[in-house]
């Protein structure tokens, strides 16, 4: 099982929660930048593994925000009301996170990278119609709108899933490791 630390595990809490969400920012600028699938980034599942390990909250919360402020600030901007929904959809998984950081992430990572997903696609695509001018302000408009989505809703889900399953596989793996270590050197 994949455990938050304790609260009574204070000594150098702030430090490691620094240096865990300087490295989830910094996969998440390095991903934007290289090329990729669109759609496919470590943002989303970054911000969920933050909200799930953090002790300290609004680090959880920094996470995607700052990964993709510094993002943007290297590949561009675009229309600022959609980027607020944008920022505001991507914070949701760091929020599920926190919620369920006393539940065993095994039972709980699928259900909620799927449903913070899928609330993404309909809240951006949303603000796209509304707020882009690509699509007529009508229920018409925002079909064509959601239509011509669809095809992305495949990437963000797989990317969404695929890095949830490194980083809290990667985040068992490590623990496992160090567990390991530890009982054969207390055996030594």
């Amino acid at each position: 099982m994949i455990s938050a630390p304790h609260a009574s595990q204070s000594s150098n809490s702030l430090r490691n929660d620094l240096l865990m969400a300087l490295f989830l920012i910094g996969l998440c600028v390095v991903a934007r930048l290289l090329l990729h699938v669109p759609n496919v980034s470590p943002v989303a599942a970054s911000a969920l593994f933050a909200g799930m390990m953090l002790r300290h909250r609004p680090l959880a919360l920094a996470v995607p925000l700052a990964g993709m402020l510094i993002g943007d600030m290297l590949v561009g901007f675009y229309h600022w009301q959609v980027m607020i929904v944008v920022y505001a959809a991507l914070v949701l998984p760091a929020v599920a996170g926190i919620l369920l950081r006393h539940s065993r992430a095994l039972r709980v990572v699928v259900p909620a990278v799927l449903g913070c997903s899928l609330l993404s696609f309909i809240a951006t695509n949303f603000a796209v119609w509304a707020f882009a001018g690509l699509y007529s302000l009508d229920a018409a408009g925002l079909i064509q709108c959601y239509v011509a989505a669809l095809p992305f809703l495949k990437y963000t889900i797989a990317g969404d899933l695929f890095w949830a399953a490194v980083l809290f596989g990667g985040a068992w793996l490590v623990q496992r490791l160090a567990t390991r270590t530890t009982a054969v050197a207390a055996r030594s």
